[in-house]
């Protein structure tokens, strides 16, 4: 079954995603390609009811780290235990596989409308499936694949950088930035988490190592 944009498919499918007990895998450009700003809450939601056992893994082309906050909710999700890789070649085709008995191909926007087929015959989405897991076995972790490469950091993250390199204390720093105490804080442990430093000097010393900062 084929069906015309994001709503049809939310329609259609939504359901096939609170039923995933034990493996759901996706390949997509970015975290961005399945989920239509209207419906992104609800299939959240649906998600979150799969059970804790199960396997969740995603692959993602480098488009997926193209800028700071993208690359920052990738690592978080990461951290919850979902399995990521980074294909460093095209992918093909847009998938997602369900408990290997359901398969979700995404087409190329016609006109800015994707169409979306929906398989579920046996064969078909066991083949879907082998070819997946031949590009996953090639695709570096997200782990080593980030371990190569400067983060995406925005100015304001390389100004927060540059503040943490001269010593101010928080309430200093965040005055010279004119932001409040609360978003400086948060700001830091976010550039923390992209420079994988567990302390503020640490991450001086990374970014410095990555000429993010003189």
């Amino acid at each position: 079954m084929t069906v015309q944009g994001e709503q049809a498919l939310f329609e259609r499918a939504a359901h096939l995603f609170g039923d995933v007990r034990d493996e759901f895998v996706c390949a997509a450009e970015d975290m961005w390609t399945w989920t239509a700003p209207s419906a992104r809450d609800r299939l959240r939601a649906i998600r979150s009811q799969r059970p804790p056992s199960s396997r969740i893994c995603k692959l993602y082309t480098p488009k997926a780290l193209a800028d700071e906050a993208d690359e920052h909710a990738l690592v978080e999700v990461s951290a919850t235990g979902v399995e990521v890789r980074i294909c460093v070649t095209p992918l093909p085709h847009e998938t997602i596989v369900m408990d290997r008995r359901f398969a979700i191909m995404a087409g190329p926007p016609t006109r800015g409308v994707r169409s979306y087929t929906l398989v579920e015959e046996p064969a078909v989405v066991a083949s879907i499936l082998s070819l997946y897991w031949a590009t996953w076995e090639k695709s570096p972790t997200l782990a080593s694949f980030r371990a190569d490469r400067t983060p995406s950091l925005s100015p304001e993250s390389r100004d927060i950088l540059r503040v943490l390199a001269r010593g101010l204390k928080d309430e200093a720093a965040a005055r010279h930035l004119n932001l409040s105490l609360r978003t400086y804080r948060r700001r830091v442990a976010e550039i923390l988490l992209l420079l994988n430093a567990e302390s503020r000097f640490q991450a001086g010393q990374k970014a410095q190592e990555l000429g993010l900062v003189p």
